[in-house]
């Protein structure tokens, strides 16, 4: 039988339990891509409702209401309007938390003026009923004349009888209650415009007045011509318009409440969460325990981590030889084993650190702790010419720029948000945290400070916040030099408490690892294979002047095979195309204390920062008979001016600082160039990130050499 499939869309509030429904309805059949001409988030994924009706679940961004104050916001109204306009929505589940329900019902409302199919979830009942809430969902769902269906985002109870639900909604025609009367606030503008477009909705003709300056998709130039034109005719107010529209909304929800609900008095939970918010929220203990929990999470990045970390390595190492072993000499095994293998092993090593770093940060983010962090940081934030709602960005940044970067949507100050998009890449990324590891075991020792805390953990929150330091200092220069008397203002609410959601959780450290995995994996492998091809060829007269030394050599210093073995591949290696590039470089990096070698590495790690690893993997893995781990060849290395080992404590520290400031990553600089619609930001801060890194590594060589 042909499957039937149609198109719901979840919206809800920041914080209703949107992301729990969505994930239940799908599971792991998600995808994400972008919404049509902007950089949002698309999330989309199909749920089978029966064994011939799929439904495709459009997961919105989370919005107040539908006059937008962000892009996001401004991506739910556009996608609602479209569907209003073609049909071409089944129905929009409207997700409320259940603990703040007066406020989600706003949203609701909305909506139910557009005479769309409605269906309501009410999530987190357990939270209401614990805040001495009571709702008579059955007396709720008569007066809206909307389904209503409790839900737990935590067990996932209730998705079977949301699935029926469905079913039987989109077997009714019935719409749900309208709220207020669009025609008593602007009775002639609407009664223009729904002739001059044809609309069929009051409501609908009421938010293109409010809305026609933003850019809506859903309109063309000409329709704003029309919708301005009739606008000015009748001297449409729109601030005073949406002021009274918003109290007749309110008035309507109350009076709702107040028959469908029982609000018992503050609950022993609800004082709890007070207490709780005065010490997380504190001038000063509120930051200490903040820095408390980043330090708990960087010592357990490196102490978690390290023991699938060596598994994986030396896995990849004792692969490596036995295929060497078993394959026949011969140019193929070689690209498959020190090209495409070793360049395999620089990605799959990190996804334990990244799983145990993206695992703390979902957790902040589900137990409602990052909306404190939000309002602790925005009394210190404003001093660099950022705000509260900068920090999502910034620590988002501590997992990647990239999407760190389009987060700083919602902060409506464009001189905020500018500071913010210039600052967000000098927070050091999970792509860093291959470079950081390497090095960092090759420079620091695995001792205990106090018996407690691992030096190397440590030594990694030290690069944070050296990279936390920069991007505050950057802003508070930029905050100078930019001009702006444009005011702005942190106004959020504070969600309640909740126990994390493990299953979201799971879902999200699978989706960041299977990104890492698969989208930087294509760019690592990539890089590999063709720095393995320029690493094992050269000019023919170089690579034969190299065995000829090379044999004259082990002739008059009576080296064994192993040595000679050894030599042959440092000198094919410097003689290869891969080694000219790095000899280019090497006159401009040697105050740095960088080599060659790692001059290739920097020229690779352009493409994105983590290649790094594979390529230092791959370089030293061309010509290597040796079952050695890409620890143990680095820690091996030789300096040849010196005769002492080449990643010495001055080398290391310089690399890991140039690697704390260098913005090596075209991906953000993308990224910064699609969201400020000019290349100048995105020059100027690679130009800027790119001379602070050299300047502050020259700096480090030259104090510890």
């Amino acid at each position: 039988m042909r499957e039937k499939t149609i198109e719901i869309a979840l919206i809800g509030n920041p914080n209703s339990g949107k992301s729990s429904l969505f994930n239940h309805l799908t599971r792991l059949n998600q995808k994400i891509g972008n919404f049509p001409g902007v950089t949002v988030d698309k999330k989309t994924g199909n749920s089978n409702l029966t064994s011939d009706i799929v439904a495709e679940i459009i997961d919105l961004p989370g919005t107040y209401s539908l006059y937008p104050k962000s892009l996001d916001e401004q991506v739910v109204l556009d996608f609602i309007i479209n569907a209003k306009k073609t049909q071409s929505l089944d129905l929009i589940i409207v997700a409320i938390d259940a603990s703040n329900i007066k406020r989600n019902l706003l949203l609701y409302t909305q909506l139910a003026d557009l005479d769309i199919p409605l269906l309501i979830v009410l999530n987190m009942m357990d939270l209401a009923t614990l805040a001495g809430i009571n709702i008579d969902v059955a007396l709720l769902s008569a007066k809206l004349k909307t389904p209503v269906i409790c839900f737990n985002g935590r067990t996932g109870e209730g998705i079977e009888k949301l699935k029926t639900a469905i079913l039987e909604r989109l077997s009714f025609t019935s719409l749900p209650t309208k709220f207020i009367d669009s025609h008593s606030l602007a009775g002639s503008v609407i009664a223009d415009l729904k002739s001059k477009l044809s609309l069929d909705n009051d409501y609908q003709a009421l938010i293109l007045a409010h809305q026609f300056r933003k850019k809506l998709s859903c309109l063309n130039i000409d329709e704003k011509d029309i919708i301005q034109k009739i606008t000015n005719e009748h001297n449409f107010q729109s601030a005073t318009l949406q002021i009274q529209e918003t109290y007749q909304r309110y008035d309507q929800i109350n009076t709702l409440l107040n028959t469908c609900i029982e609000n018992k008095s503050i609950t022993n939970i609800q004082q709890y969460s007070i207490k709780i918010d005065r010490l997380l929220t504190h001038p000063v203990w509120g930051y200490a325990i903040f820095f408390g929990l980043l330090f708990l999470i960087f010592q357990s990045v490196f102490s978690w981590a390290s023991i699938p970390m060596n598994l994986i390595d030396e896995g990849i190492a004792t692969l490596n030889a036995y295929l060497k072993q078993i394959l026949p000499n011969s140019m193929l095994t070689d690209l498959f084993t020190d090209g495409l293998i070793a360049g395999l092993g620089g990605i799959l090593i990190f996804i334990p650190q990244i799983a145990i770093l993206f695992f703390f940060i979902a957790l902040l983010e589900e137990s409602g702790y990052m909306s404190r962090v939000m309002f602790i940081m925005d009394r210190f934030l404003r001093k660099f010419g950022m705000n509260g709602r900068s920090v999502v960005p910034l620590i988002s940044g501590v997992a990647c720029a990239v999407p760190a970067i389009m987060a700083t949507r919602s902060i409506d100050n464009w001189k905020n948000r500018l500071i913010t998009i210039f600052v967000t890449p000098l927070m050091s990324c999970s792509a860093r945290i291959p470079v950081f590891t390497i090095i960092i075991a090759l420079a620091v020792p695995e001792d205990k400070v106090f018996g407690i805390f691992n030096l190397q953990g440590l030594t990694l929150m030290g690069l944070y916040t050296l990279g936390f330091l920069a991007a505050v200092l950057t802003g508070w220069i930029l905050n100078i030099i930019l001009e702006n008397n444009q005011r702005s203002f942190l106004i959020m609410e504070l969600p309640s408490y909740k126990m994390p959601r493990w299953n979201n959780i799971g879902f999200t450290i699978i989706e960041k690892i299977k990104t890492f995995v698969f989208d930087a994996g294509k760019v690592i492998i990539s890089i590999a294979i063709i720095l393995w091809v320029l690493a094992s060829y050269g000019p023919s007269d170089q690579i034969n002047n190299a065995i000829n030394e090379t044999q004259n050599y082990a002739k008059i210093n009576h080296l064994n095979k192993e040595e000679e073995a050894n030599l042959l591949a440092t000198k094919k290696l410097e003689a290869s195309y891969a080694g000219h590039l790095g000899k280019i470089i090497e006159p401009a990096i040697k105050p740095l204390g960088f080599d060659w070698k790692i001059g290739i590495a920097l020229i690779t790690s352009f493409a994105a920062r983590e290649v790094f690893v594979s390529t230092m993997s791959t370089i030293y893995s061309v010509g290597s008979e040796n079952q050695y781990t890409i620890k143990e060849r680095m820690k091996a290395e030789i300096n040849p001016e010196t005769g002492k080992p080449m990643y010495s404590l001055a080398l290391s520290l310089s690399l890991l600082v140039f690697y704390v400031f260098a913005m090596q990553c075209m991906s953000t600089i993308a990224v910064v160039y699609r969201e400020t619609k000019t290349w100048k930001w995105p020059l100027l801060q690679f130009a800027y990130m790119s001379c602070l890194a050299y300047l502050a590594s020259f700096a480090v060589y030259s104090l510890l050499k």
